[in-house]
Parts: C-alpha cells; sequence; structure tokens
C-alpha cells in the first residue's frame, strides 16, 4: 500500500519526545516555521489547561507529534479520528486496522500503545486494593477503559475480600464478537484460590448495546449458584457497552 510522504515516519528511538524538540529547533531550515509554531502554541495550550482545552484531533496531533517529529500531524490525526471514531478508539484500535491508514508505522503505532498501556495501568491502580463501594465510579472508568472498544467480547471478574476491598483482577476468558466462554466453576475456583468472599462479574458487548442476552442472564444464574453454596456474594455483574454500562443489581436481575 503507498504512502502519503506528508505522513512518512522517521525513526526515533522510544522514548526521545524531548530529545526530538530539542532537534527540531537545532535545525528550523528542515521543519516550516508555521509548524514548530503550531506545535510550541498546542503543547502551551496542554500545559496551561490540561486535556480539557484540547479537541480529540488536537491531543492526538500531541501523540503523534513524538512520533513523526517534522511533518504537519494535523490531516493523520483526522484520518484517524474519521476511521475509529474518538480518542479512546483511536488508542484502542488493532495495530492491523491502525496500519491500513496511510501514514501510520511503527512509530505511530507503538506511541498510540503505549498511551494505551498508560491510561490502564492508571485506571487499574485507582481501583486495585481499594474499597469498591467508595471507589465505584473508578471502577467503572476501568471497565471502560480496559474493555469499551474491544472488538471481541472479554470476561473478566474482580475479586473483592470480606472488608469490599478489591484484591484481584482477572481475565477469565476471550471470546467471539458475539460470545465468551464462561465457566461457573473457575470463576468460583478462582475466588477460593484468591481467599474471596465476593464477586463482580464484567464483560463487554462489542455491538455497544449493554443490553443483556438471555445467556448472560443465564449464566450469572449460573454463578450467583455456584458461589452461594460456597457462601460467596455475587454483588454484580456488569456490561460493557461503548458509551455506557450496565449494572445487573440495579436493574434487578440480582
Amino acid at each position: 500500500m503507498s504512502r502519503d510522504p506528508a505522513f512518512s515516519e522517521k525513526p526515533m528511538p522510544l522514548f526521545a519526545g524531548d530529545e526530538a524538540i530539542a532537534t527540531e529547533a537545532l535545525a528550523p531550515g528542515r521543519q516550516p516555521s508555521y509548524i514548530r509554531d503550531h506545535r510550541k502554541r498546542l503543547r502551551d495550550r496542554f500545559l496551561s489547561g490540561g486535556a480539557q482545552a484540547l479537541p480529540d484531533y488536537e491531543l492526538l496531533e500531541l501523540v503523534l507529534f513524538r512520533a513523526i517529529p517534522r511533518r504537519d500531524v494535523k490531516p493523520l490525526a483526522r484520518a484517524l479520528l474519521d476511521r475509529f471514531g474518538d480518542f479512546n478508539a483511536v488508542l484502542s484500535a488493532p495495530s492491523d486496522q491502525l496500519r491500513e491508514i496511510s501514514g501510520v508505522g511503527d512509530a505511530v503505532i507503538c506511541e498510540l500503545k503505549i498511551i494505551e498501556a498508560a491510561a490502564h495501568r492508571l485506571s487499574r491502580a485507582r481501583v486495585m486494593q481499594r474499597h469498591v463501594i467508595s471507589s465505584w465510579d473508578a471502577l467503572l472508568d476501568y471497565c471502560h477503559t480496559t474493555m469499551a472498544h474491544r472488538e471481541t467480547e472479554q470476561f473478566r471478574v474482580f475479586y473483592l475480600d470480606r472488608k469490599n476491598v478489591l484484591i484481584a483482577d482477572e481475565e477469565q476468558a476471550s471470546g467471539t464478537v458475539y460470545h465468551v466462554p464462561v465457566y461457573p466453576r473457575e470463576v468460583v475456583k478462582r475466588a477460593l484460590h484468591h481467599n474471596a468472599s465476593a464477586l463482580i462479574l464484567v464483560h463487554n458487548h462489542p455491538s455497544g448495546d449493554p443490553t443483556p442476552s438471555e445467556a448472560d442472564i443465564s449464566m450469572t444464574r449460573q454463578v450467583q449458584n455456584a458461589a452461594d453454596a460456597l457462601g460467596i456474594t455475587l454483588h454484580d455483574h456488569i456490561i460493557v457497552g461503548k458509551s455506557c454500562e450496565l449494572s445487573f443489581r440495579s436493574q434487578g436481575y440480582l
């Protein structure tokens, strides 16, 4: 596939952001002044106003600056957003789909995936070893960050101690676009392994609609029955959609 020369990448060290800025300043003849000035304005706005001061395409430009140090990256940022929808979806897009966009190569993919990994770790750190009830919004944010843009279903379990502190977060299974295999026996077996007193089930719907299917409801009842038999509480089952989540507890399914 042909590459648009305006988006061509130049190999850079993995963490060479500051070095790239310094190089640009030393060789202004190789970079048009309007690009240099534009980058400085965006950086200044970000430093003074934070992410909320920038729309998605400009925040994405900041990420692309590191991977493409001497080209106008605004068209590429727009192309990525046109293809995937929003900033989060761009970060979460599979590498093979990212490569379909003219101008995207290893350097761009690496930068995007570093930001995605950092977001996952940050959101996870906000819920691990925390009291779940008092950090419920942070838990939902973590679920959305890690699962909302997946193209296949994923089933994971949060294990809690007797004080409802989150002690383990495990992916139990991955499936297809429409199905993920769940084994209630394995769910409660892992609960015993962690000496957990309670569970929260989570899975995503790649369609974007978090409405539970009959299979979702049946599986939840099977897990609840298995957990009840061992004195383990099933607090909730959360289904993650594209822009919202559904709680079995709040909807009356539990």
